[in-house]
């Protein structure tokens, strides 16, 4: 299967458009949402776009193909406008026998990781893109991914998201140029 990652819309419709058009372009077969998708948070500025209801309808046709958690932004009041589960903490995803631990980021995080191994940990939170590799006491490694915001990226980074494609992670930006890679 191949999957699109994206975290932290925070209510850009004109930027989640950009992104549904590569979901679409891709053929990916299923949208996973790592949180922060309505709210814009009390810190940031007025996203370009801003428009929740119009992010809640643009999605609310893929409900089946999406998974979804939740961000520190989103409440039980977004879940009222969106026609899939949003309020769970994390979710584990199975592809191909790897183990996948789907979460917003400020809970569990590169510094602060689950109990139980995973092959990769994906989320956002911070708005800052990585993608690299930590040791495990079992001599095996997990892949961090951070997939940053396509809304608010931070550090003079562009807008970013993921795929994963075959146990393949791919940091890319909105031309949809791919920036980092990493094989699970």
């Amino acid at each position: 299967m191949k999957y699109l990652l994206l975290s932290d819309i925070h209510g850009s419709l004109t930027r989640l458009r950009q992104v549904l058009d590569i979901y679409r372009q891709e053929h990916c077969d299923m949208l996973l949402l790592l949180g922060d998708i309505l709210n814009y948070g009390p810190r940031n500025g007025l996203p370009e776009g801003l428009d929740a209801r119009g992010v809640a309808d643009a999605l609310n046709p893929l409900q089946d193909e999406i998974v979804a958690v939740r961000g520190n932004c989103d409440s039980e009041v977004d879940q009222m406008l969106l026609q899939f589960p949003i309020l769970g903490t994390y979710s584990l995803l199975v592809d191909e026998g790897r183990r996948i631990l789907l979460t917003h980021g400020h809970i569990y995080n590169k510094q602060t990781l689950p109990p139980g191994h995973f092959d990769a940990v994906i989320y956002g939170h911070t708005h800052l893109w990585e993608l690299s590799r930590t040791p495990r006491e079992d001599g095996h490694s997990t892949i961090i991914c951070n997939t940053g915001s396509i809304t608010f990226p931070k550090g003079g980074k562009a807008p970013t998201f993921g795929i994963l494609d075959n146990g393949t992670l791919t940091i890319r930006n909105l031309e949809n140029q791919v920036l980092a890679e990493e094989k699970i």
